[in-house]
Parts: structure tokens; sequence; C-alpha cells
């Protein structure tokens, strides 16, 4: 069986809640901050596993309707993982373990029952351009920029499963060349080809900016949401789970709207003219 926990040398300090701020409020927010301003927000192993174990809770807490991810300060979205945590790396296991790891953790934010947004004001490299590619939405501020700097720096490689990520966003060609010169893609070209949503002005316009688009997304059906993202990863993954009795890949997920108490609410109230009170259910 592999082994998918948290790699060599990681450990949890006292400090780490300090590091995830997590917060929801009344219109089904979430709001998750990598809170390492001195550290140009780079992820500790611990800050990884509390970002799964965030995404393991909102699966649970049906009050959530949306996810926004974000870092303190302006200078950095995430400046990837904390290259002191691979000082304890001896084997070639080591590697793996890592990687796992790391596919674990940003598998846990693509099958997130809710949306995630990412707001990302300046640099958002290696680890938090990964983490920024798993969410949904991307917005960024004017002087983001996203790469993967790693043939230059450290001389380690992306999993397969974050290549296919980076590709299905941006094509093969791009990934190639973003890597391979090891540059930085600034915000006005991420947003050109299709790597973020919508540019910004600052950090200031960033914030009211994921507000208004959480509330928006949390205002609409959840199920059809889910439904969508969900369709969405098997149709890259080519994974044909959850065929109905006929053996159709995504039936389970068309039932899960049709059958649903939402489904019957959307209709009515669209009948009678009124918005319809979704419950996700």
């Amino acid at each position: 069986m592999q082994d998918n926990g948290p790699p060599a040398g990681a450990s949890r300090r006292m400090s780490d809640t300090d590091e995830i701020l997590y917060s929801t409020d009344a219109d089904g927010i979430a709001r998750l901050t990598l809170n390492r301003p001195q550290a140009r927000n780079a992820l500790t192993f611990a800050m990884y596993e509390r970002l799964a174990e965030i995404c393991r809770a909102i699966d649970v807490d049906r009050s959530v309707r949306v996810l926004v991810v974000t870092g303190a300060g302006d200078k950095a979205f995430a400046a990837g993982t904390d290259i002191a945590q691979f000082r304890a790396f001896a084997t070639g296991e080591d590697a793996l373990r890592y990687e796992r790891f790391i596919d674990r953790v940003l598998g846990s934010l693509e099958t997130c029952r809710v949306p995630v947004i990412a707001a990302v004001a300046g640099a958002c490299t290696g680890g938090g351009a990964a983490i920024a590619a798993a969410c949904d939405l991307r917005i960024a501020t004017r002087d983001a920029r996203f790469g993967f700097p790693i043939a230059r720096t450290l001389g380690n490689c992306l999993s397969l499963a974050t290549l296919r990520r980076l590709s299905a966003l941006v094509g093969a060609g791009r990934v190639k060349e973003m890597i391979f010169t090891a540059r930085l893609v600034e915000a006005e070209e991420a947003r050109a080809i299709g790597l973020v949503g919508e540019v910004v002005a600052d950090a200031a316009a960033l914030a009211e900016r994921a507000t208004a688009l959480a509330r928006l997304v949390a205002g609409h059906a959840p199920l059809t949401l889910a439904a969508t993202k969900e369709g969405l990863r098997r149709l890259r993954d080519g994974d044909e789970s959850g065929a109905g009795a006929d053996g159709l890949p995504g039936d389970d997920l068309v039932l899960s709207c049709y059958t649903s108490r939402d489904f019957r609410e959307g209709m009515e109230a669209f009948l009678a003219k009124r918005p319809p009170e979704w419950t996700g259910r």
C-alpha cells in the first residue's frame, strides 16, 4: 500500500495553527489564508496537511458553499514549499512519499465538495502555483507572477498528476515552455492563456472581487456546481466511475441533481417567478 502521509521530517508545531488561518461566515463563504508572510507564505508539510484537513471538514459542513484560498500580505500567494523541509530527505522513497503526499493534498482541493477560488497576489510559484492550479477559479492582481522555476533552482520535477492538471489548463506546449525556461508568467499573460480568469489592480481590489465572486457562486445551486466540478475532473482524468444501471459514466452525477429537492425547488421557483432557495439536497 502506498504511504500518502506527510513526508519524512514532518512535524506539527504549536505555531502551525497560526500558519493556516480559516474562517467561515453567514453567507456560506469559507476563507483559508496561507499565513507565513515573512517567508512569502512558503508552505511547511504541516501547512499542506492542514489544507487537506480543511477540505475534508468542508465536505461534511453543509453550511459552506464556497472556499476562497489566499496568501497573507501582498508579496506572495505562496512561494512554494519551504525548502528547509527537504533537509530530512535521505532516500528515493522520501521523494516518492513527498510527491504522493502533495498529490493527495492537491486532490483534496479538486475533489472538495464546494467550488474553490484562488485569490492570488504577488508570487505564485512552485507548490503555490500547484495549489492555485488545483482550484476551480483563479483571480489575480496585476503584479501576480506564476511559474515553476525548478529547472534553475532545485532540479526536481513535477508529478504526472500536476503536469496533467497544468496541461489541461494551458496546454502541454506552454507547460514545457514555462518549465524549460524557468520564467515566471505575468498576470496579463496568465489571463490570456487561461491560467487565471480575471486580473485586478491590487490586493485591496483582489479582496473585494474575491468576496463578490464568492457570494455569487455561493448563491447558486450547490449540486449543479458539485456535479460540474466532479464531471470535468473525471473527463480530464479518464475516470469512468459512477456508472448507473446502464453502465453510462456520470449517471450518478445526473441523478444527484435531477432527483434532488433542489431540482424540484428550482422548477417551482422558476414557474413562480421567485428566487430559488437552495439547500444542497
